[in-house]
This record gives structure tokens, C-alpha cells and sequence, in this order.
């Protein structure tokens, strides 16, 4: 038997601060919350002999390279090219990706699309209220979290900065059951009112051209509260660029959730939980990943949350398979990544769920080493930030 764990790890900002550090300091202990186990279930597969540690992935980042605004044009981030075979690190423009891929590759994308998941009320008492979705179960429901001075009881009534009430109808851990109670449908209301969810390391409050850039260009699927930030960096030109170089593209969708910068807590990583998150993995993406398999292609995944979603579509005989459900998948060092041969990424925070993902596909020692190399050339880090081109030493370029 095999587990399932399936894993993540995005944000959401704030403008008074409460719900980001509330967001830093969640954890889910209901066991509704934990790993799952079925025929097609993964599990937190770390065969090395010593535990690995929460502070083994620590590194020291200026606060000053934390990318606070997207650049004036997508593909004019820089890319880092870390290729774990040749232990080899080398500097590139993003717009380079065409000459560094071939024909045959696939890409794989998330197409997930950032809803304005950032809501502000107050209480009858005129307490300030920020809500924070994490996703949308109805039509006029949902489950969020709440950054508040004092949790509201069950059956209280919040009342959104337009007067929308909406009904708190109850709690599991740190996620409140919420009712909009008006008329209108609940994306609808989010379009017409809602903030853009920007991490909490962006020290600024959303603007209107948050709204298109923290969106990838392909974005069709709404569902997600924070971006899947590799994306960001491919535009139309770029994008047109690839397909003249032969490369093939296609797409999963996983709605990254609220949960997903969910801080490890314990030194030992094994004992960490992941939140859960939505996926569908189609039968024409497993197609082409096996047509370009066997005619010598690789499949290079846009972000982890490609990687996230692939390892946790893995049937029994290691194959992905169409898949559509939930996951928790936790990957780190000891875990064997499969589903993919190639991955860009962008720079994660220091002992972070992605920065141990990233670890377990090219080897913690050299990552960190790359992450070094980045600080030292003053790259961009996190969200709006530069990206790496990661080849494992299996499967480098």
C-alpha cells in the first residue's frame, strides 16, 4: 500500500497584518486534514537513515531581494540554470528557455486561476474583519479563514465593507464554515468586491494591476488563492517562441489553497501536515506525457504544483494516470520524483514544503548552493521573483 500524501505551498497578503500571521502560524491537526490511505496512495517515502530536519533547508535571504512588484514585462526575469548532473550553475534571461529546452519537451502548466479571495468587514461590535477564502463549497458558501481580534461565534454575522452580511455557520480548526447570504453568487461578489491575495512578504496592498499579474497568461480554471508562480514569467511572445522551437504544451489544474506557506513547525519534517488541495489530472495530458516519453521528449513541469499534482496522479505501476480528487502529498529529500524530468521554479522561502521539493529533485546540498549562488547575483526572490531551470542529475539537460 501506498500513501497518498499530497502537498503545497502559496500565500496570502494582508493590509493590517492580522491574517497573514495568522497564516504563518496555522496548522491543521483535525484528522480529516491528514494523509489519506487507498490502492493509490503515497506516502512520506524517506528511506535515508538520519531524519532530515526542518532546519537543514535554513539560508539567508536580504530582505531587499524580496521581489515587492512584478517587472514591467513577464519574460524579463532572469532564470537560473541549475543542472544537479554537472553539479553546474549558469546565468540566464528567462526569454532564454527556447534554446534551453528541445523539440519533443512538454511543458506542463497549471492552469489554475487566482480568484480575488481577499474580503474586509466588520463585526455588529465594528470590529475589522479580513476574510480570507480558501475555497468556494457552494454556490453562496465557503470555507476561510478570519484575521480578527476575537474568533466570532457560530451563527454571528459579519458584514462585508458593502454591507453584504454574511454568516459565520462554523469552525473546523483554523477554517471557519462562511454563508453569503444575498442574492448574488459568491464569484460574482468576489469580481465586484474582492482583493487580490498577494503573500504576506509583498509589504503593500494589492493595486489594479495586481489583478492581471499575479494571474498567469493561461489562467482558465477558477479556484485557486494564490498563484502558481512559475507561470507568471511566460507571456505571448515567449509562449509563441516555444512553439516554434518544437515544444509541445499542456495542462493540469490544482487550486493552490490558502494553506499552502503553511509553516513547518517540527525540527523533524516527517512530522509535518499538509492542508489539502484540489487537482484533476486529464487523460489527453497522461497521452502526451507518454508520446513524448517514448520519442525521446522530456516533461519539464511549471512550478511544483505540476510536480504536486503528476506524483499524486501515480497509479500503482509508478505511471501518472488521469486523476481528479484531493491531495496532501508531502516531497522531500528521500521521496523519488518521477512524473517529471525538468522543473522551473521559483525561489522559496528558507525551510519551506517547496524548498524541500526542490531538494528532493536535485539534491538539498546543491539547491542550497544554487539559493547561495542567487543571493550572492542578487536575483529576485518569491512570488514576483526571478526562476530556476532545474534539471536533476538523472535527467539533465
Amino acid at each position: 500500500m501506498r500513501v497518498r500524501l499530497r502537498a503545497s505551498c502559496t500565500l496570502a497578503n494582508n493590509h493590517n497584518g492580522a491574517l497573514s500571521n495568522l497564516l504563518f502560524a496555522c496548522s491543521y491537526p483535525h484528522p480529516a486534514l491528514r494523509a489519506t490511505f487507498s490502492r493509490r496512495e503515497k506516502g512520506k517515502a524517506n528511506p535515508n537513515p538520519s531524519p532530515v530536519k526542518k532546519s537543514d533547508f535554513h539560508y539567508d535571504l536580504p530582505v531587499e531581494l524580496i521581489a515587492q512588484q512584478p517587472l514591467p514585462e513577464r519574460s524579463a526575469s532572469r532564470l537560473l540554470l541549475v543542472d544537479a548532473s554537472r553539479q553546474a550553475l549558469a546565468d540566464h534571461a528567462f526569454r532564454d528557455l527556447p534554446n534551453l529546452l528541445r523539440a519533443g519537451d512538454l511543458l506542463v502548466f497549471n492552469d489554475t486561476r487566482v480568484l480575488p479571495a481577499r474580503l474586509f468587514g466588520r463585526k455588529p461590535s465594528g470590529g475589522a474583519v479580513e476574510i480570507m477564502l480558501e475555497r468556494i463549497t457552494g454556490t453562496h458558501s465557503a470555507t476561510a479563514m478570519l484575521g480578527v481580534s476575537k474568533k466570532p461565534r457560530e451563527g454571528s454575522l459579519i458584514h462585508l465593507d458593502d454591507g453584504t452580511p454574511v454568516r459565520v455557520m462554523g469552525r473546523d480548526g483554523q477554517f471557519f464554515e462562511l454563508k453569503f447570504e444575498c442574492s448574488e453568487p459568491l464569484e460574482r461578489l468576489l469580481l465586484r468586491i474582492g482583493h487580490m491575495p498577494l503573500p504576506p512578504y509583498i509589504a503593500r496592498p494589492d493595486d489594479a494591476r495586481d489583478n492581471e499579474r499575479y494571474q498567469t497568461v493561461y489562467a482558465r480554471q477558477p479556484g485557486a488563492v494564490a498563484a502558481p508562480t512559475a507561470g507568471l514569467h511566460f507571456d505571448a511572445p515567449l509562449l509563441d517562441a516555444l512553439r516554434a522551437r518544437g515544444i509541445d504544451f499542456d495542462y493540469i489544474t490544482l487550486h493552490v489553497g490558502a494553506g499552502t506557506f503553511q509553516p513547518v513547525r517540527s525540527e523533524k519534517i516527517e512530522d509535518h501536515h499538509m492542508h489539502r488541495e484540489w487537482l484533476n489530472v486529464g487523460a489527453e495530458l497522461v497521452e502526451k506525457i507518454r508520446h513524448a516519453r517514448a520519442h525521446g521528449g522530456r516533461v519539464i513541469a511549471v512550478g511544483t504544483t505540476v510536480v504536486r499534482a503528476l506524483e499524486a496522479a501515480r497509479g500503482e505501476h509508478g505511471e501518472v494516470e488521469p486523476f481528479a480528487g484531493e491531495t496532501q502529498i508531502f516531497i522531500f529529500p528521500g521521496y523519488r520524483i518521477t512524473s517529471v524530468d525538468g522543473l522551473i521554479t521559483n525561489f522559496h522561502l528558507p525551510e519551506s514544503t517547496l524548498l524541500m521539493l526542490v531538494s528532493a529533485f536535485a539534491g538539498r546540498e546543491f539547491v542550497l548552493s544554487a539559493y547561495r549562488h542567487a543571493v550572492e547575483q542578487r536575483y529576485r526572490f518569491y512570488s514576483y521573483g526571478d526562476a530556476m531551470l532545474v534539471w536533476p542529475a538523472e535527467h539533465a539537460a
